[in-house]
């Protein structure tokens, strides 16, 4: 009787899945309709309770589909999870808690925004590895305090994406063995069938990373399912797929194995006929019998005992292990100690060195001071200077490292961070050539969205790169970062506005923070420091209250501008110098502290910064100018390219007398 109420259940999901999509008409039931069972009993398995999402130890669940996210709704609404029959019927509807792909922070029980194929998978390799690494951490003998598994549920899509071979490829190489993967192998993409374009074999390529491979055959096989699962459960030194041959649209005949099932409601025909198939009740829609949800209670009952028996667990534990105990609690509040990084020790600095030197220097100091910090880089942590020099390396035989090599691979390596950081318990940041935040640009997009506190280190960050040539010189890549919504983008002047970078990425809390820093040597300002955590800030006042020119800039430029303005004045025009390392930061400050950095009735302005233009034009108006590069970099010594694209003292001081000029002419 239990197997045929759990099948009565996996139709409900089914059913629920199809009237939401056909009342919004809008959504993808392809998945929800071939996947219920699968999905449904892998829920049944996990160690959850929809009482409390929030569990520390619950095993984690990633729809890596994202688009099939009537699948996972259906499960929050059985399971518990306060999804409620009105969220479903509001399913993609503005302000609803059903919209169409999962969101992180929004729905209770998703534990990562999906949608972007591929960047699940990837998600669920991050929560793996953060798993792995706080297990080492804090469970003792008899008291296995972080021990849970994360599940993620991909298509062909997310395998078809370059993105989901480089965290498979990682993931097997750190035997993350309690990593599962559920494959809805349906042959079907959007287009028609996966053979157009996709005919490799799976699973060969996933033994060839170092996963094991387990098949079942028939997709509505309850106990094959479940038999899979425990299997993978089994096998602790190798992360697992389980290839599960699903039908797109099962239950619906006019659409079930077919390409138009994936994307486009049912109609109204074909979900009566669904429900026909199913031996389902008509109407109402959206109708589920009492007795799934009798059914349901007792799995919900049961995610509540397990808890129970955790918290009971930590209860022991804590008694046992009292500063472990402690150091838990501390490490998942999410806090820092900011007393420690606003002591004099951490803002101090005595020499000129390249921002990535000074970044380097700050993240080892941040290794004292924040206990769970862990980050890497694709393989340049030589280059970006972000190795912790008195942690270990986290890797398939040791857990406890911190430092983490990501190899090659920038365009997982952000979206393995975000799940890491999406985990709790750990403080994450990833680093690469600021030139490749290009590959990184969907995952960091994402962080932003999810108001995930991520850091990343980029480093190379203009012409400066030198004889690398225009492939490794960015020049449109700050303007992108900078018109991403909830992205805080620095771009330092010295070591202690990199401090402050730092600073701000540990503490604020709801964005993510990308570090833009020099390769080559920046002078260390006496007037810099504190005041950099307003983005905008006067680095050297003018003479006058009101002077007759404003130089602003970021990063190197700022030593051209501080230069430019003791020219300027044996010229007899009085300059502002002014350091903006983060445009986000100044537009945040109140009116009148701009106005006392900008002051509006000046209006000889001149930026000045070794990337594109785009974006400085709020600051300079239209009576000044920027000082840029709009065309790309070339191979050559920096200081040669530094002169050749305009980036002198000299010709600041040129260009800030002919604004100066001009607009007295105009007056």
């Amino acid at each position: 009787m239990s197997r045929e109420l759990d099948k009565l259940s996996i139709n409900a999901i089914r059913v629920l899945s199809a009237d939401a999509i056909e009342k919004s008409k809008s959504g993808h039931p392809g998945l929800p309709l071939g996947a219920a069972t699968m999905a449904f009993t892998l829920w049944t398995k996990m160690n959850h309770n929809g009482r409390n999402p929030h569990w520390d130890n619950r095993d984690k669940f990633i729809l890596s589909a994202g688009h099939g996210s009537m699948l996972e709704y259906s499960l929050l609404h059985l399971f518990g999870y306060g999804v409620t029959v009105d969220d479903i019927k509001n399913f993609r509807q503005v302000g609803s808690l059903t919209p169409g792909h999962p969101e992180y922070g929004h729905t209770e029980g998703v534990e990562i925004t999906t949608g972007p194929l591929g960047q699940g998978i990837c998600n669920a390799v991050g929560m793996a590895i953060a798993e792995a690494h706080l297990a080492n951490k804090f469970n003792k003998e008899n008291y296995k305090i972080v021990d849970h598994y994360t599940y993620s549920i991909v298509g062909d899509g997310c395998l078809m994406e370059g993105i989901s071979g480089e965290a498979s490829s990682l993931a097997g190489t750190l035997g993350l063995g309690k990593l599962v993967v559920l494959y809805d192998s349906n042959n079907i993409s959007i287009e028609g069938s996966t053979d157009i374009a996709f005919r490799e074999d799976v699973a060969k390529r996933y033994e060839a990373y170092g996963w094991q491979v387990l098949k079942v055959e028939d997709g509505n096989d309850i106990d094959a399912i479940s038999n899979a699962i425990d299997t993978a459960k089994m096998e602790t030194s190798k992360p697992s797929i389980i290839i599960v041959k699903n039908q797109i649209g099962f239950g619906c005949p006019a659409k079930q194995g077919k390409a138009s099932a994936h994307g486009e409601p049912l109609g109204a025909e074909n979900v009566k006929e669904l429900k026909e198939n199913l031996n389902w009740k008509a109407e109402p829609a959206f109708y589920v019998p009492s007795e799934v949800y009798s059914n349901m209670n007792k799995y919900i009952e049961n995610g509540i005992c397990k808890e129970e028996k955790w918290n009971q667990l930590f209860k022991e534990y804590k008694e046992s292990y009292p500063q472990l105990a402690e150091e838990y609690t501390n490490w998942f509040s999410g806090k820092v100690d900011r007393e420690a990084l606003e002591s004099e020790e951490f803002w101090k600095f005595d020499k000129a060195m390249a921002t990535r030197q000074s970044s380097g220097e700050i993240i080892n100091r941040l290794a004292e001071i924040v206990p769970n910090l862990i980050g890497g880089s694709a393989d340049l942590a030589p280059s970006n200077k972000t190795h912790m020099n008195t942690r270990g390396d986290f890797s398939a035989e040791d857990r406890s490292g911190s430092n983490l090599h990501f190899g090659v691979r920038e365009h997982a390596m952000a979206a393995i961070t975000n799940g890491i950081c999406a985990h709790g318990g750990l403080v994450p940041y990833c680093s690469t050539f600021f030139v490749f935040s290009d590959y990184m640009k969907g995952a960091m997009r994402l962080s932003a969205l999810m108001k995930l506190p991520v850091t990343y280190v980029l480093t190379h960050d203009s012409i400066g790169v030198g004889e690398d040539g225009p492939t490794h010189q960015p020049i449109e890549q700050l303007a992108a970062l900078r018109s991403l919504p909830n992205m805080t983008v620095f771009r330092p002047a010295d070591s202690k506005e990199t401090a402050a970078a730092w600073y701000y990425a540990l503490t604020n809390g709801n964005s993510p923070t990308s570090l833009v820093l020099t390769r080559q040597s920046l002078p260390l300002y006496d007037e810099s420091g504190k005041q950099a955590l307003k983005g905008g800030y006067i680095l050297k006042d003018s003479k006058k209250e009101t002077p007759d020119v404003i130089l602003m800039a970021s990063g190197s430029e700022v030593e051209l501008i501080y230069k430019a303005a003791d020219e300027l004045a044996n010229k007899g025009i009085d300059a502002r110098v002014v350091s903006v390392p983060s445009f986000e930061l100044f537009d945040a400050q109140d009116e009148s502290y701009k106005e006392s950095v900008m002051p509006k009735c000046v209006r000889a302005r001149i930026a000045v910064e070794a990337a594109s233009s785009f974006g400085w034009h709020k600051y300079v108006g239209l009576d000044g100018e920027i000082i840029s590069i709009d065309t790309f970099g070339a191979s050559g010594k920096a200081e040669i390219l530094f002169e050749q694209f305009g980036f002198t003292v000299e010709n600041v001081v040129g260009k800030a007398i002919k604004v100066v000029t001009n607009i007295k002419i105009n007056n």
